[in-house]
């Protein structure tokens, strides 16, 4: 038995994920924000922005031990490196303490197929070159490297790659 649950995430959770991913940022090193986020900016970050797919959570006895996010590739991007409109890019946070267990397998099990319903053909996720947990993990989950950005600067002026790994639906 897992003792935690896996559930759509709604606005009331907010608080409670802004808290989750603003200890993932302050520990640093993992995620590619810097600056924390509030209930107002979960939500329209993660639960409801305007291209989302879907956001899911793994809760147990009240706490959210994770979430993981997913919407489209928005095919208005002028920056660098645009995807193609029909990619989505998906996002996970498992709190430190609870990695390990599961969560982000399950987690991914509902983003895939809701990806797959959505008639998403390939799913980016974009990682920190030195986040050696989060490329294990979506390699693990079948995601391979198709490219890199090299020297993405930090808030702080230092440089790190992103490695571009993509789990393909279609």
């Amino acid at each position: 038995m897992t003792g935690w649950r896996v559930r759509p995430a709604l606005a009331g959770d907010a608080g409670a994920m802004a808290t989750l991913l603003n200890a993932i940022i302050a520990r640093g090193g993992t995620t590619a924000h810097e600056t924390p986020f509030d209930a107002t900016g979960i939500v329209a970050h993660y639960v409801a922005p305007p291209l989302g797919i879907c956001c899911t959570l793994a809760q147990a006895r009240g706490r959210i031990l994770g979430f993981q996010a997913l919407e489209w590739c928005d095919p208005h991007w002028n920056g660098p490196d645009p995807l193609p409109a029909d990619w989505a890019v998906v996002a996970s946070f498992v709190a430190p303490d609870a990695q390990g267990r599961g969560i982000g397998r399950a987690l991914w099990a509902v983003t895939r197929a809701t990806a797959s319903g959505a008639g998403v053909v390939a799913v980016d996720a974009t990682i920190r070159a030195d986040n050696a947990g989060g490329l294990g993990f979506y390699a693990a989950l079948g995601f391979r490297d198709y490219g890199r950005l090299i020297g993405v600067p930090l808030a702080g002026g230092a440089r790190v790659d992103r490695i571009r790994k993509r789990y393909d639906l279609g």
